[in-house]
């Protein structure tokens, strides 16, 4: 397990740093965007112990670039920062640690695709995607909701041609992939990514339409994208799941907890 664990840090520290700057704060790294349109966060430092000076030095210094003020870690690897976490006012999530069983994962599901960079309609179904996951999140959750494909069509915006640019290419050399679910006369009703650093890909952002969700779309996706990773090389694929409900539909398609992935943010 310690291994295991040893291989998700390298890997948490290694993902952003193609998308962002580096700060140190004593045992800290603040991750700083620069060509991500989304923020990133602070973490620790690669063998550091942080502690309760260094997270007040790393939240003024995201207040001042006007950054979410967010730290994440892995539990089990940093056992004292949620105490010292909480102790500085930050409310801490505590999230399932999971890893793939490789020879658990079914067969991918009919419905679901890996985007193609080449495709002509990347730059559409890459806006379909995010439009789905920022409905999908709006809405936390496991429970059927209301909002459905035309809160998704409302949400869907047309990425800037450089981005779509950007992202195929961090597509085609391995450092990511997107997948969409669709259902007839719906469209995407479903969507999730991965990033990759070396033999390592963390699925992230899956999410359903609360209108669509008890169909088994967000599995679905989970599975099209852990497939996707091993045939193109991955060997450790593994997620945080946001709550216990949602870590039982990823242990029904292999997933098993082995920690717990710990998010610290601001109240």
């Amino acid at each position: 397990m310690t291994a295991l664990l040893e291989r998700l840090e390298r890997f948490y520290d290694a993902v952003p740093r193609d998308r962002a700057r580096v700060e140190e704060h004593g045992g800290l790294v603040l991750f700083v965007p620069a060509t991500s349109p989304w923020p990133f966060y602070a973490r620790p430092r690669l063998g550091g112990a942080p502690t309760a000076a260094d997270i007040v030095r790393v939240r003024a210094r995201q207040r001042e670039l006007a950054l979410p003020e967010a730290i994440e870690w892995v539990d089990e690897s940093t056992p004292g920062l949620a105490g010292l976490a909480g102790a500085a006012g930050l409310a801490v999530l505590r999230a399932p640690l999971m890893v793939l069983d490789l020879a658990a994962l079914p067969a991918v599901p009919a419905g679901v695709r890996v985007l193609d960079p080449e495709a002509p309609s990347f730059g559409a179904d890459l806006a379909a995607r995010r439009a789905v996951a920022q409905v999908g999140f709006g809405a936390p959750g496991t429970m059927i909701g209301t909002a459905g494909t035309a809160e998704r069509d409302a949400a869907e915006a047309a990425p800037s041609e450089s981005g779509v640019r950007r992202e195929a290419a961090r597509v085609r050399d391995g450092r990511t992939a997107h997948a969409l679910a669709e259902a007839p006369g719906e469209g995407a009703v479903a969507s999730g990514n991965y990033q990759r650093v070396a033999d390592v890909a963390e699925i992230v952002g899956v999410a359903t339409l609360p209108a669509a969700r008890r169909r088994g779309l967000g599995a679905a996706v989970t599975v099209a994208l852990a497939r996707h990773a091993l045939d193109h090389g991955v060997r450790t694929v593994f997620l945080s799941a946001a709550e216990e409900d949602v870590a039982r539909v990823y242990a029904r398609v292999g997933f098993r907890r082995v920690g717990t992935a710990c998010i610290a943010t601001a109240t």
